[in-house]
């Protein structure tokens, strides 16, 4: 379990005191594809044992205050949950592997209406520079599905942290779904607009 706050990949099942102040770094091999270096597994066996995972991630995010929401996620977290079978027939042994990431984003921002100013500002400009390169990825994506894309075209992963994790997740054989919470307050019109697009 990790977020990303401020373009750095952090460890949620290491209390924010013990972390490396500049983050982990994103690697990729060809076995494994991109993985966060240094990131913490938990082997778990039941929907109790997942919950006390995610309970105890969820005590290290990042949160802020901010005139729209008084407990902000000021970061990105993504929980990746690996599933492993095991057969074994005679002398063969076999593992089939999957992966689900469940990925919260945090929501968009304008300054004008969060009252944000200092780290705050940093914090939701970085979070709004990593939700537009999300964009730029999911269009290019779509642009390369439907033959909309320049041959040789290169999809932007790299453009930010987020991206660059969730690459294994966007492209290939994954099937991806994106669940979009949106206000229906006027005030919120341009925001929401945003999301769904």
């Amino acid at each position: 379990m990790l977020e990303i706050y401020n373009e750095h990949v952090q460890d949620l099942l290491v209390h924010p005191r013990q972390r490396p102040k500049k983050g982990l770094e994103i690697r990729e091999s060809k076995q494994l594809g991109v993985f966060v270096q240094g990131l913490s597994t938990r082997p778990v066996d039941s929907f109790e044992s997942i919950e006390a995972v995610v309970a105890e991630g969820t005590s290290n995010r990042t949160v802020g205050a901010t005139l729209m929401n008084a407990t902000s996620s000021r970061a990105h977290t993504v929980i990746s949950i690996e599933f492993r079978q095991i057969s074994i027939m005679g002398e063969k042994k076999g593992v089939r592997m999957s992966k689900i990431n469940l990925v919260d984003l945090a929501g968009s921002e304008k300054a004008g209406q969060t009252g944000a100013s200092g780290d705050r500002l940093k914090e939701g400009c970085a979070i709004n520079k990593s939700l537009s390169a999300l964009g730029n990825v999911i269009s290019s994506l779509a642009d390369k599905a439907t033959g909309k894309a320049r041959p040789g075209a290169v999809v932007p992963y790299r453009d930010s942290k987020l991206t660059r994790l969730l690459q294994n997740a966007l492209g290939g054989s994954s099937k991806t779904v994106m669940i979009c919470a949106i206000s229906p307050a006027s005030a919120n019109y341009e925001e929401s607009l945003s999301t769904l697009r």
